[in-house]
């Protein structure tokens, strides 16, 4: 196959051999059973974060060619985030409407408010402007950068997503239960001695701030373990069917920021669209400012404005590979093995059940003073690998996510070449690239691994080649000269069919 060129052909198994004269993609073709398409160029990056704007680039046209055309046959779409009250669950006449409301949540949507949770957070809250108002020196003394476990402040501008810089200021911090836990096969003591690495402000500055957030991260811990298993209950299962994908409580942490979001004077990324690592998010939305958006299945991004007295909870992604980006049941889009997308945690332990969804959070405008946001991710155990967890389902429960249809329209793609990997060297793996100082500091030579020439933004203009293999199915009218239409134009030119 000849540089810079697209082909379709028959995939293996499907009465075509492989090696077949390539067939155009008409509208005639209403249904064109496990097509692929493959794409070599020689000016795309090959390194890992930077393939995400490389695959990206074909990703994204599949989704603006494909999502009007799938719409028609996708399940409602929807246009807001549905609000769930926890007490409900605690109420034996009051839980099977809960369960209900929250099986919606969950397949449809991947966002839901959570109302009325046994966590105090006003006293947290508080801290927040007190903490992010310390004086430079002192914030400057806990710096990531400093610690191998990735854990302490970040000055604005130090977080890349998507290869584009993150206009947020953040601490990143850890559950005190992980005092002394081996790295294991989570990577080069990725959690070793982590209490003692953590990093908190001079305790004579911020008198109490400690304890305080610690009490927090428990409760949300609490919380999450509560709220796994009613998720489990959700997709008929007993509700301890999920416990298979944590470690013994010494063994566990889960992670957290406090993040400030700087007003801005001209709309600017607080964080680009994306997918959380882990099982789920809970997220407390410590000011009354709006910024977080969720895109919802034509691929529109909706506003999660702040409701006092709630958490924002949403589905995490994973290790491995499947779909993100616009599928019908029908459809089935992979990377070959020279990347492999990385798949949503709990959407691939629940076989598709559990929907993922892609969010972003817009700086807040000049005037309105800034946005703060504390997320807790609950983590799933260092050597769970999601290939190895096999969940069977009630036929019933799976017809809901058939009915639901395609997934949706994304702008997040993660990549990680380690899809049969312990969920602990992946979580290590998305660390090094988001702060690739830290990494570059503490493991150099997974950092050389990572960015074999050096940090993509730095080299973006290096000649490179990628091959990769986009499989589908796809059971609606289009032409494929359309797609390739649209990727001449959105490369610029620098793709030619």
């Amino acid at each position: 196959m000849r540089r810079g060129t697209w082909d379709v052909r028959q995939a293996p198994g499907t009465g075509t051999s492989n090696n077949a004269t390539p067939r155009p993609f008409t509208s005639s073709h209403l249904f064109c059973p496990f097509s692929f398409v493959l794409f070599q160029e020689d000016a795309v990056p090959v390194s890992r974060i930077a393939s995400d704007d490389a695959i990206g680039s074909i990703l994204t046209v599949s989704r603006a060619v494909l999502c009007t055309r799938l719409s028609s046959m996708s399940s409602p779409n929807f246009s807001s985030v549905p609000v769930l009250d926890y007490s409900q669950a605690k109420s034996p006449e009051l839980k099977p409407q809960f369960i209900k409301e929250l099986q919606h949540a969950l397949i449809n949507v991947g966002f839901l408010y959570l109302s009325n949770v046994p966590v105090e957070t006003a006293p947290l809250e508080a801290y927040i402007p007190r903490l992010f108002a310390l004086p430079q020196e002192a914030k400057d003394k806990i710096s990531m950068v400093n610690s191998k476990h990735f854990l302490g402040y970040n000055k604005l501008g130090a977080e890349f997503t998507k290869g584009r810089t993150d206009w947020r200021e953040q601490f990143d911090i850890a559950t005190p239960a992980c005092v002394s836990c081996r790295g294991g096969a989570g990577g080069p003591g990725l959690l070793e001695s982590v209490g003692a690495v953590a990093g908190w402000p001079d305790e004579d500055l911020l008198p109490g701030f400690k304890a305080t957030m610690e009490r927090y991260l428990l409760d949300v811990q609490a919380l999450s373990y509560e709220f796994i298993g009613l998720l489990a209950e959700a997709f008929g299962l007993p509700a301890d069917s999920l416990k298979q994908f944590y470690d013994r409580d010494e063994l566990m942490q889960h992670r957290g920021k406090i993040v400030q979001y700087p007003q801005t004077e001209s709309e600017s990324q607080g964080v680009g669209p994306h997918y959380d690592a882990g099982f789920l998010t809970f997220l407390l939305q410590a000011s009354d400012h709006k910024g977080l958006q969720v895109q919802n299945l034509s691929g529109d991004w909706i506003d999660v404005p702040p409701i006092p007295g709630t958490f924002v909870v949403n589905i995490g992604r994973g290790a491995h590979a499947s779909f993100l980006i616009p599928y019908h049941h029908s459809t089935n889009f992979r990377i070959s093995n020279s990347f492999s997308l990385a798949y949503l945690a709990l959407e691939f332990a629940t076989q598709g059940l559990a929907r993922a969804t892609s969010h972003r959070v817009i700086s807040p405008s000049g005037g309105t003073g800034p946005r703060y946001s504390v997320p807790f991710f609950q983590n799933i155990g260092l050597n769970v690998k999601l290939t190895e967890h096999v969940l069977e389902f009630p036929p019933e429960i799976l017809a809901l996510r058939d009915a639901r249809g395609y997934v949706g329209a994304t702008d997040s793609v993660n990549f990680t070449e380690f899809d049969r990997e312990p969920s602990g060297r992946v979580n290590l793996i998305g660390r090094v690239k988001s702060h690739p100082d830290v990494a570059a500091r503490h493991y150099p030579a997974l950092f050389k691994e990572v960015f074999p020439n050096g940090v993509p933004a730095q080299n973006q203009n290096q000649d490179k080649q990628v091959c990769c293999v986009v499989y589908c199915c796809i059971s609606v009218p289009m032409q494929f000269s359309v797609m390739k239409e649209h990727l001449r134009i959105y490369s610029k030119g620098r793709y030619k069919a």
